[in-house]
């Protein structure tokens, strides 16, 4: 965490109210058994993409901060990932209204009316990514895949959790760590995949049949002097 950055948002994510902005995009149950969110299709696996979606916090971060959750895993297959500096496209909101409604299928996310980063850390969903864990970044809009890094997150029968996920934005670097333990780090010369990537919104983006718990979302900026 870059020196002189501090707590700029806190959502223990333990109840409802706590929620009540958020938006979801795509079909999903949002329920809190345990005193933490927790996350899960409506849709069969079988829907494909149909079956995906995502949850958006409702506000606006600085370009540079830093994102941290707590994850605990409850059953897979399936993928967690976390968008960041989610913005609409041509310098628009998220959530403007003349952005085509999303709906949970990716290619929505990765060449619609956005851009962001995708942070993918728990990818269980196919064979393959279940033989070798790893934690990718993507950047959009377009599918380009920056980083990645071994994924150190056991599958759910060894899981014991919280997993805390740390996400940190500071300049042209963007890392990730869990459990303070360094996973990947990409530099962006804002050329190569496109512009850097101002502040915006972050959001929980499932694939089915997944069922995670999240708790504890938290950013850390740095304040800026009140005058």
């Amino acid at each position: 965490m870059p020196e002189g950055w501090r707590e700029i948002y806190a959502n223990p994510l333990a109840k409802p109210e706590h929620v009540r902005r958020f938006r979801l995009e795509g079909s999903a149950s949002v329920t809190f058994p345990v005193g933490r969110m927790r996350l899960e299709s409506l849709l069969d696996e079988k829907e494909g993409q149909r079956a995906n979606f995502v949850l958006w916090c409702p506000e606006d971060f600085p370009a540079d901060a830093a994102v941290s959750w707590d994850f605990w895993p409850v059953r897979e297959p399936g993928l967690a990932m976390m968008f960041v500096c989610a913005t609409g496209t041509e310098g628009r909101d998220l959530f403007d209204p003349s952005i085509k409604p999303r709906t949970g299928e990716y290619d929505q996310y990765h060449h619609g009316e956005m851009n962001a980063f995708h942070v993918s850390y728990f990818r269980r969903k196919w064979a393959e990514e279940r033989m070798f864990h790893t934690c990718n970044l993507r950047k959009s809009y377009g599918f380009h895949l920056v980083a990645q890094g071994a994924d150190p997150i056991p599958g759910v029968m060894d899981a014991v959790g919280p997993y805390r996920m740390l996400i940190v934005k500071d300049g042209s670097r963007i890392t990730l760590a869990v459990n303070g333990l360094p996973v990947f780090s990409w530099t962006d010369d804002g050329h190569t995949f496109g512009p850097k990537l101002a502040g915006g919104k972050v959001g929980f983006r499932q694939m089915a049949p997944l069922i995670g718990e999240y708790a504890n979302l938290t950013v850390y900026a740095e304040r800026k002097p009140s005058f």
